[in-house]
């Protein structure tokens, strides 16, 4: 790709059915980036859509050569659509945001002045949501008070996809999971500035959402890993030994006072006290080894992933105007392909 022009700006949408939304929200797109006046491309991915999601991306690509296509095989998730994005985009700036038209892209310019000042990443914070109370703002504002805290990032709003950032920032992070939500915690452990900007958060016009109440506890059981990836992958010594010593302590603790029954009082420590000794080893035991092993699994996760530069998506096709477009998809195939 060295004849290609320098790109400023890549947009990556990710689109899971939402064929009604497209057409305006690339209208509006062109129209900003327009306004901004640096060279810019917007590159569109389909994550497995069962609609006619891919047809209209492919009519909007025909008539406009910023446009690119990025087709998954099927749903890969959020967080896949949004790596294979990443890993295609050639901005200098990337701006996620997703594809359903509640983030609207005249914000796009503060992000844009963000960055200018410096900055890293750029963060938007939907500061009025129009959400389900229930279901949706109550669990995400748990959600991002605990990341905050666990992190030390002061961001009101982790979860939307409404970002910016600066092309090596995010082409340094390996992504898998549902770890999209985690960049700025992610980001932040390597140094990164990162701000914050208030965004809009309209209702949702046309479609249905693919967001549901289970996806909270996923976030949630994400905390758990982010929080160990951040402070424990290189020296996980130091948390599964606390863990041991609480138990061995907890061990001799239980042994030394039955050991003084006995003593004192001539009990069968076995007949008298069995099921509680039992009960007590069982469940520390399984506890410990269940947590380990999970946690553990993460590790060897991202081991996987990153020595091997394993893709977490598979590629159907690429559409691209880009000067070289073989070398660009074979490129482009080679690290998304999973399939060996």
């Amino acid at each position: 790709m060295k004849n290609d022009p320098p790109i400023q700006f890549s947009i990556v949408v990710p689109f899971f059915n939402e064929q009604e939304n497209i057409p305006p929200l690339y209208m509006r797109l062109t129209e900003v980036m327009d306004g901004i006046g640096e060279p810019y491309e917007l590159v569109f991915v389909d994550d497995g859509s069962k609609d006619n999601t891919f047809k209209v991306l492919s009519d909007i690509y025909e008539h406009d050569r910023r446009v690119n296509i990025v087709r998954l095989r099927r749903n890969f998730g959020q967080t896949a659509a949004l790596k294979a994005g990443f890993d295609f985009a050639r901005g200098e700036v990337i701006i996620s945001m997703d594809g359903d038209l509640q983030h609207d892209p005249d914000e796009i310019p503060r992000f844009v002045e963000k960055i200018e000042e410096g900055y890293d990443l750029v963060s938007g914070w939907r500061h009025q949501r129009k959400d389900a109370w229930l279901t949706r703002q109550v669990p995400s504002r748990v959600a991002n008070w605990m990341m905050a805290k666990l992190s030390g990032i002061e961001l009101h709003d982790f979860g939307t996809t409404f970002k910016a950032y600066r092309r090596e920032i995010i082409q340094e992070i390996q992504l898998y999971g549902e770890l999209h939500r985690f960049i700025p915690a992610l980001a932040g452990s390597s140094g990164a500035k990162i701000a914050e900007v208030p965004i809009e958060n309209p209702h949702r016009k046309n479609g249905r959402s693919n967001y549901g109440i289970g996806r909270t506890i996923r976030v949630f059981l994400d905390l758990m890993i982010v929080k160990f990836l951040l402070d424990y992958s290189t020296r996980p010594l130091q948390f599964f030994g606390f863990l041991g010593i609480c138990g061995a302590s907890a061990g001799m603790a239980i042994a030394a006072y039955l050991g003084i029954d006995k003593l004192l009082h001539h009990t069968d420590a076995i007949s008298e006290h069995g099921p509680l000794m039992l009960l007590a080893v069982v469940l520390f035991l399984s506890g410990v080894q269940l947590l380990s092993l999970g946690l553990l699994g993460e590790i060897t996760s991202r081991t996987y992933y990153e020595s091997q530069n394993k893709s977490i998506y598979a590629l159907r096709e690429v559409k691209s105007h880009r000067k070289e477009t073989g070398d660009s998809a074979e490129s482009s195939r080679a690290s998304g392909s999973s399939e060996r």
